[in-house]
């Protein structure tokens, strides 16, 4: 019943995605490789208008565990953003079934880093490139978002000598924790259940994995966005759903559980971290009432 239940919502994901695609406008460049890898690749949307200089730019990062799931799975906001002046690009990156951690975000790091080498060529303005994504694409962006920058100054590949660092990032029902001895005491047992945390590691099944925890513990802590928040990251805006129910109901429901975002917020506000925290009927922004909003007021605003 769990197979024909993946079966069909595998099934749904992609009927939605290619609808959601179909309604898009068509990229400026298609299939991209930013990288050594087959899925190395990204679409690209430059934003056209009267305005002159280098645009904005919001990067897509998609979910999916990790485990699946396409750049061609686009939320279906990418006009929004072109007709404001930002520019827009969408990534794919390795998955764990080819290569667990840290192949899926430091590939999608690499494709922050070659947009921001192809500045000049695509008229990127580099002090304003945002995140966004959804799930595992949430916690690629929050981990970007919050860890140190990765540029290396003496690479002989120009690209790796650019910087990760990015303005901000706005996510939905991403994984603050993957680490599984940090979010069973969060949200119960049921979000072991969820392949993502076993297979981000290259495990074949979570009992495997936690019999050999202290050999998968750097990784977890490590790609962990909780782990590295600071004051001086950048703004940071989550949306959950509001099924606060303790412990967690499902697989599903704990890898996607607004407590994720609780206790991402609980630590930003602690050190002084800009953080929003979205979760209908539980926590509201002050400043912002969506994503939108947020991206849109981040990435055409004032530096100031």
């Amino acid at each position: 019943m769990q197979r024909l239940l993946l079966s069909l919502a595998a099934a749904l994901t992609l009927m939605t995605s290619t609808v959601l695609a179909a309604d898009q406008p068509k990229p400026t460049y298609a299939d991209v490789s930013y990288g050594p890898y087959k899925m190395d690749k990204l679409d690209f949307w430059e934003a056209k208008g009267k305005e002159r200089g280098p645009r904005p730019l919001l990067v897509y990062i998609h979910g999916g565990g990790w485990i699946g799931g396409d750049k061609a799975r686009l939320p279906g906001n990418i006009k929004t953003f072109l007709d404001k002046g930002i520019s827009y690009a969408a990534v794919n990156y390795r998955l764990t079934g080819e290569a667990p951690l840290p192949a899926p975000v430091h590939d999608a790091a690499r494709a922050i880093q070659f947009l921001r080498h192809k500045a000049k060529e695509w008229n990127i303005n580099k002090n304003k490139i945002a995140l966004t994504g959804g799930s595992a694409g949430a916690c690629t962006s929050m981990w970007l978002l919050c860890h140190d920058d990765m540029a290396d100054p003496k690479a002989k590949d120009p690209v790796l000598r650019e910087s990760t660092r990015v303005t901000a990032a706005a996510v939905g029902g991403g994984q603050t924790s993957i680490d599984p001895k940090v979010i069973e005491p969060w949200l119960g047992p049921n979000v072991l259940k969820h392949a993502m945390i076993y297979k981000s590691v290259g495990g074949k099944s979570m009992q495997e994995v936690m019999d050999n925890y202290e050999k998968h513990a750097a990784l977890y802590k490590e790609f962990s966005p909780y782990n590295h928040v600071t004051a001086d990251d950048p703004p940071l805006l989550m949306t959950y759903g509001n099924n606060m129910k303790l412990p967690s109901e499902n697989a599903g429901h704990g890898i996607h559980h607004p407590v994720y975002g609780v206790k991402m917020k609980e630590k930003a506000d602690k050190a002084g971290m800009e953080c929003h925290l979205l979760i209908p009927g539980v926590s509201q922004s002050e400043k912002y009432k969506n994503t939108n909003d947020f991206l849109i007021d981040k990435l055409t605003g004032d530096d100031s």
